[in-house]
């Protein structure tokens, strides 16, 4: 039989014939501390499915992985289970038409973030346990029918060591010995979930009582590690929490369906978050160690109600397979925004979306794996690549579109008719599409063609022609232009700005239009007559999804003057539209670093400087012509440390700027900056280096050798906790030692002992932008091992290694030609794998076309 991956005609093959009544899950899981013996590995799993099948002697199969299998039986008929069971799956041979299927199997416990995850903390030796399980993960735990379509209730029942609380979807008691917990409506495999631990635990309550008079009553907890308890503010997590219930239930009409709603930050997490209904587990990141921006509050919250949102989106109404995943993961991302906006203090969201989550949109769309939003999922392992910036961000960005077109309370009423129609069901395109086209009155069909089934992003440019003796608009048109790969024209709903500076010197917008361009070129009639602008903004107000490129007299006005436009909404699409044309090599990468030296101390979004900062650094590390990168980057620390002392003390903007100076520190004068503010000898007004400041800075003096591992292993000692381990993990790897390179390469490569965690904080430390000289050996060797590493390791430590040990900074044509040569022989290689490569080679085209760019900027510069 097959192994692990499952195929979409597998899935639906077993959903035409099968049909599932209930499952009951019963773990033991008081092996998870261990005797002292040895190490942990495996727990009891004992499943009872009920299910129908509609055509009785027929064959299937149910999913498992799993070290062994003590026992399965079938309707009473013991199997055995050497003969039904390969490793991933058990075969079910002569159903008969209403069945009762019995496993009971030794599961493994999991490092890597799947499955059954167990975590010492090696700060007091407590563990901890939690499951994740998407795309299809909770065959590691417990034997099902893994994919979505086959919703049935569960019933869990778990034994735990003693002292220990267990929580799951359900509410639960503990009885003689045993956690028992209420059955849960029907819901898909891989939103099932246990946690289960010594976790702190704070309780809340949500009350609504809605215009009929029926009150609902939500009991609330969230939880984390209890190294974590002084870090932890509950508070902050379920006021916005209620602010997201009362939103959802006045725009939805349709009360949470399940229960109770527990939030639960857990160690060495793999996503942000998973919306398990009525246990959500996040990052536990999420609880900050230090002083934090306002930055970092608002992206929790946005993930806060990102997973609320998905308790409509996702859990009550599932899509029918991955190809569908759109249904669940766009629109809980648009309403991650949506929500924050309108119901909590983060009122700049929609900025933030426009400069940071369309950015990763915009970077996914245009790699050759791009895909539209209605993806073609072929298994499980495309499933689990498709969770990138196209279902999330792009989908999300064509939902806000699709507001524009419908009209809001249209898209809301839709939203409303699709739960009431669909819940605790499965469904496809078709079935939103019906219920938006009854309430906007529009044939969505066309829509869905151009927005939903084909990819790419579109590019609009205005053109400007001024009368000559007026010196008004002549006219103004919108030029939409396509890539080759992907040539769509789809129909945008925009508004065009027009903005001058004002006698005062702000450049402020004095005319706008909302209008459809559609085709190569749209006039917009209504801007004819208007005076003539210093800069057009096209996709104002970010109503659309596009790149926006400029005419030659805006670039010219944003050169001079970004810092003078006041709407702070323009400014993050300009921003973003400016790092656009230099990820295009339209734009010098040098030229983009100087607008950010310039303009960035005056931007005030602390998230959108904190994205110009990571943009900056990007493009003096990848995008920069080679022979310029030591100059831009004194340039850069220079403009940095001059910020960091002019900002406002104790401020949030001054604590991003000694992040960012920390992180592009590279003289000898910064080194010792760095180490002065770390053992207190120089301080910078109102600058409060806290322990997570404190590895920051470690972390470059590190790499380049102003810091060793005795100075590691003291901080360590200063903080000796989970998150202390994986900042010295990372801080050992980055040291500038061919021998530490040699043995961080082997610890992720040759092993398979680091957890998800410490992987992730190895291949972070080894990479480093400085050390070009010292990784240039595992170009070579990363090719020759990246296809055994993805057959022999779990798909997330495969993804992890493939993604992060690519050879990036050895962005020479030798390394391009190195790539290509090893797709062309291993045509045959799996296909996620493959992806993963051609991703990382279309990202170092790029940066070398970027870098022939800003090295001609500099000729025409040197000549000029």
């Amino acid at each position: 039989m097959p192994g692990e991956n499952l195929s979409r005609d597998e899935a639906r093959e077993r959903a035409a014939l099968l049909s599932v009544d209930g499952y009951d899950v019963s773990l033991d899981l008081r092996s998870a501390v261990g005797d002292g013996n040895g190490e942990v590995r495996t727990f009891r799993s004992v499943t009872t499915i009920r299910f129908r099948c509609n055509e009785p002697g027929a064959a299937s199969f149910a999913d498992l992985i799993a070290p062994s299998v003590t026992a399965v039986s079938l309707n009473g008929r013991d199997l055995d289970p050497g003969e039904v069971f390969d490793g991933a799956r058990i075969a079910l041979e002569d159903l008969a038409a209403e069945n009762e299927l019995v496993v009971d199997a030794q599961c493994a416990y999991s490092r890597t973030g799947e499955g059954m995850h167990r975590f010492v903390d090696p700060e007091d030796g407590e563990v901890y346990l939690y499951t994740q399980y998407e795309p299809a993960d909770a065959r590691r735990v417990f034997a099902n029918f893994e994919q979505p379509d086959l919703k049935a209730p569960y019933r869990f029942e778990v034994q735990a060591p003693e002292g220990w609380t267990v929580w799951s979807n359900g509410a639960g008691e503990l009885a003689d010995g045993v956690w028992k917990f209420a059955e849960t409506k029907p819901i898909s495999t891989y939103i099932t979930c246990v946690v289960a631990g010594p976790y702190h635990y704070v309780t809340d309550s949500y009350t609504r009582t809605f215009e009929d008079g029926t009150k609902l009553e939500i009991p609330l907890g969230a939880m984390c590690r209890k190294g974590l308890a002084p870090h932890f503010d509950a508070d902050d997590v379920f006021l916005i929490t209620k602010q997201g219930l009362d939103f959802f239930h006045d725009h939805f009409d349709y009360p949470y369906p399940f229960g109770k709603y527990d939030q639960a930050f857990v160690p060495e997490y793999n996503l942000g978050a998973m919306e398990n209904p009525g246990l959500v587990t996040f990052r536990e990141e999420y609880i900050f160690r230090g002083k934090v921006t306002q930055a970092s509050y608002e992206a929790r919250a946005n993930v806060i109600l990102h997973e609320m949102a998905h308790m409509w989106f996702g859990d009550l109404v599932t899509m029918e397979w991955w190809d569908d995943l759109w249904l669940k993961e766009s629109f809980a991302d648009f309403m991650g925004s949506f929500a924050n906006v309108g119901a909590t203090r983060f009122t700049g969201a929609w900025i933030t979306f426009a400069n940071r989550r369309k950015a990763w949109a915009y970077r996914a769309d245009q790699l050759p794996s791009t895909h539209p939003i209605t993806a073609d999922i072929r298994d499980l392992q495309d499933a689990k690549l498709n969770f990138d910036g196209i279902t999330y961000a792009k989908g999300a960005s064509v939902l806000k579109q699709l507001g524009a077109y419908v009209g809001q309370e249209a898209f809301l009423e839709g939203a409303r008719r699709y739960f009431k129609r669909h819940a605790y069901g499965n469904t496809r395109l078709g079935d939103l599409l019906s219920v938006l086209g009854e309430t906007s009155g529009r044939d969505m069909s066309a829509w869905a063609r151009s927005w939903l089934q084909t990819a790419g992003v579109n590019s609009l440019t205005p053109q400007v022609l001024l009368d000559t003796d007026s010196g008004r608009i002549e006219e103004l048109a919108v030029v939409q232009e396509a890539p080759e790969s992907h040539p769509e024209e789809r129909p945008h709903r925009i508004a065009v700005g027009l903005y001058r500076r004002t006698d005062e010197g702000a450049l402020e917008r004095y005319a706008r239009v909302e209008t459809d361009v559609e085709g190569p070129r749209t006039v917009v009639a209504e801007l004819a007559g208007a005076e003539a602008p210093e800069l057009v903004l096209v996709n104002d107000d970010d109503l659309t999804y596009c790149k926006i490129r400029f005419d030659a007299t805006s670039l010219d006005t944003l050169r001079a003057h970004l810092g003078e436009l006041t709407d702070p909404l323009a400014r993050a699409l300009c921003w973003s539209a400016l790092w656009n044309m230099t990820r295009d090599a339209l734009l010098p990468a040098r030229d983009f670093i100087a607008l950010v030296l310039t303009f960035a101390g005056r931007e005030s979004d602390i998230g959108v400087l904190q994205m110009l900062h990571a943009w900056a650094e990007s493009a003096l590390t990848h995008y920069a012509a080679p022979e310029w990168r030591t100059a831009g980057g004194e340039l850069l620390a220079e403009g940095a440390l001059r910020e960091l002392r002019a900002a406002e003390p104790g401020s949030e903007h001054q604590l991003a700027w000694a992040r960012f100076f920390a992180r592009v520190a590279c003289a000898e004068p910064d080194l010792k900056l760095l180490t002065d503010l770390l053992d207190g000898t120089s301080a910078i007004d109102g600058l409060a280096v806290d322990q997570e400041l404190r590895w920051a800075f470690l972390e470059p003096l590190t790499a380049h050798g102003a810091a060793d591992e005795s100075v590691l292993a003291a901080e360590l000692a200063r903080d000796d906790t989970a998150s202390g381990k994986r900042h010295q993990v990372r801080c050992l790897a980055a040291r500038p030692s061919a021998a530490v390179k040699a043995q961080a390469w082997a610890q992720v490569v040759e092993s398979d002992t680091l957890s998800n965690a410490l992987v992730e904080a190895t291949i972070s430390g080894f990479d480093q932008a400085s050390q070009r000289e010292l990784t240039a050996p595992y170009a070579e060797k990363y090719f020759a091992v990246i296809e055994r590493v993805w057959a022999e390791r779990s798909i997330q430590i495969g993804m992890d290694v493939v993604r992060g040990l690519f050879p990036a900074y050895q962005d020479r044509p030798e390394t391009l030609a190195a790539t290509d040569a090893w797709l062309a022989e291993h045509e045959d290689a799996a296909p996620a794998l493959r992806r993963l490569v051609l991703e990382a080679r279309d990202d170092l085209a790029r940066a070398l076309r970027a870098q022939e760019c800003d090295a001609a900027a500099g000729v025409t510069a040197d000549a000029g």
